[in-house]
This record gives structure tokens, sequence and C-alpha cells, in this order.
């Protein structure tokens, strides 16, 4: 059982508990529009690009409807438990490609709910995490406002300081697990329990500005 086949898993359980039309952390989706979202990516590769490039989004949008509207709530998430696509067929592509997604995902869920704690994950899934935030980091970091260094806690390997967003002025110290770190740089400042430390305007402008891939 790979990282990416338990957090697919586990949000696919998760899904299911909770049911349609329950919040999540992505802005204006819901239960129902995430597992949407999920099958579409594995499932309708037509509308993939529409994901990314905004000229494109209009089909993206109107494929998930679709698959809403034709899926109820349980079969869609059924689907989405089951790898689709290349990635059924290549499992090392869904470790390289999936692993982050279904992480961020499940903890969008996870966190929009009442009386969520952290996870403790497992150490070797914290060392990948860490790992893939160090070759992704400036990319998700370049729309920051201000300078960031990131100091991953804990964990026996490397700890390392990753450097993004603005080259000159203030720098925000942006402290935590792995997992906090990504949750932080993919977005998800206000869910994320890492700590920052830094000018204090420089510190407000970092918590809203728009990070992420």
């Amino acid at each position: 059982m790979t990282h990416a086949r338990s957090e697919r898993a586990a949000l696919c359980d998760l899904l299911d508990q909770l049911g349609p039309g329950e919040p999540t952390l992505c802005e204006g989706w819901d239960t129902y529009d995430l597992a949407a979202h999920l099958a579409l990516r594995e499932r309708r590769p037509d509308a993939m690009p529409g994901i990314a490039v905004r000229a494109l989004a209009g089909h993206t949008a109107s494929v998930q409807r679709g698959l809403k509207a034709k899926h109820p709530f349980p079969a869609l998430v059924a689907l989405v438990r089951r790898p689709g696509g290349v990635y059924g067929l290549l499992p090392f592509l869904d470790t390289a490609v999936n692993t982050m997604e279904f992480f961020v995902h499940h903890e969008d869920v996870r966190r929009a709910q009442p009386g969520w704690e952290p996870r403790e994950l497992p150490a070797d899934f914290e060392d990948l995490i860490w790992k893939r935030l160090s070759a992704m980091a400036k990319m998700m970091l370049r729309r920051a406002p201000v300078g960031v260094v990131l100091h991953r806690r804990g964990g026996g390997g490397a700890r390392s300081v990753v450097l993004g967003g603005a080259q000159q002025g203030p720098k925000v110290e942006v402290s935590g697990t792995a997992s906090e770190l990504l949750l932080f740089c993919f977005g998800r400042q206000a869910h994320s329990r890492a700590e920052l430390s830094g000018d204090a305007d420089a510190v407000e402008r970092l918590r809203s500005a728009r990070l992420g891939v």
C-alpha cells in the first residue's frame, strides 16, 4: 500500500462518512464538487487542461457538473476510490502524481469539519512530503509578497531551509512539520499549524497571499 493509495482510501472513507454537501477548504466546493473534480482528473483527460488554464476552465466546469448530474454521490466516490486512466495502469505514476494531491484534498475535507486535529503521519511520509516540497516550494511561493524561509521541524532527515517569494525586503520564517508546511504553501495558510515569525505586516501579508500551484 503506497501513501498515494492509503490517502485515496482514507479520503474516500471520509467522503462516504460525511456524504454530499459538506464543506471543504476548496473555495466554492463542497464534498460532492471535490469528488467530481477527483473523478474528472483521472477519467476525463479532455477536461484536465482547464484545471490549470483559465481559458479552458469553462469546459472543465461543465464536465464536472455533468459528472455530478450523472453519478449519485456514493457512485462518484466509488469511482475515485479506484485509480483510473493511466494511474490504474501505472502504479509508479499514481505515486508520483497523486500522493500530494490526495493528501492535500484529504486534509481539505478533514480540516473543514469542526474539532479537527492534525494527524501524526508516518516518518517516511513526512520525509517524502519534505522532499517534494523542497523541489516545489519556489514555484508554490512565486506569488508570495515577501521573502519566505521554510524550516522543517521533526524527522530524522535533512532539515534544510527553502527560500521563496520576494527576494528583496522583509522575510518571514515559517516553521512546522513537513506536512504543515506543505499545506501552508498550497494556500491553506488559515488551516495550517505552521508557525510564522518576522515583521508583523509581512506576516499578515503572507497569511492572506494566494499561494500554491
